[in-house]
């Protein structure tokens, strides 16, 4: 039994995309405490885009850009891509603002964990990234 090369190339942009963003904050930071990075959503770049724009270019590739799974892909990709900059990035920015209030009142309610989605740099940089990925893994 093998493993779908659709899902190597998938998984590959996955690891890729979240050990870049361990490494981009460690060097931001200067501290190796930043295991949290490999698997948090939000940061440079997307693994959402990244995974979903591999999967997508290499069933253009093996499968042709005029199937009907390569549309699906496509419009799976694109509704990804959208959530993570528009609605996971609202709601985002929503949990920061109600963070901050929590914090200003003094209040002794916790404050929930704040995921982040993504700005459309870090979508655009996670797609190029999958679209690169996509093409290695799926023309060998």
């Amino acid at each position: 039994m093998s493993i779908s090369v659709y899902l190597i190339a998938g998984g590959a942009a996955w690891l890729i995309a979240q050990s870049t963003k361990y490494i981009l904050v460690t060097i931001k930071n200067k501290k190796l405490d930043n295991v949290n990075r490999l698997y948090l959503s939000g940061g440079m770049p997307s693994a959402h885009s990244a995974t979903t724009t591999a999967m997508l270019t290499s069933i253009g590739i093996l499968n042709g850009v005029d199937s009907a799974i390569f549309a699906l892909a496509g419009l799976m990709t694109a509704i990804v891509i959208y959530d993570a900059i528009m609605v996971r990035r609202s709601s985002g920015e929503q949990g920061i603002a109600i963070a901050k209030l929590i914090e200003e009142q003094k209040s002794k309610v916790e404050i929930p964990f704040l995921a982040l989605g993504h700005n459309w740099i870090e979508a655009l940089v996670g797609s190029i990234l999958g679209i690169a990925i996509g093409v290695v893994v799926a023309g060998f």
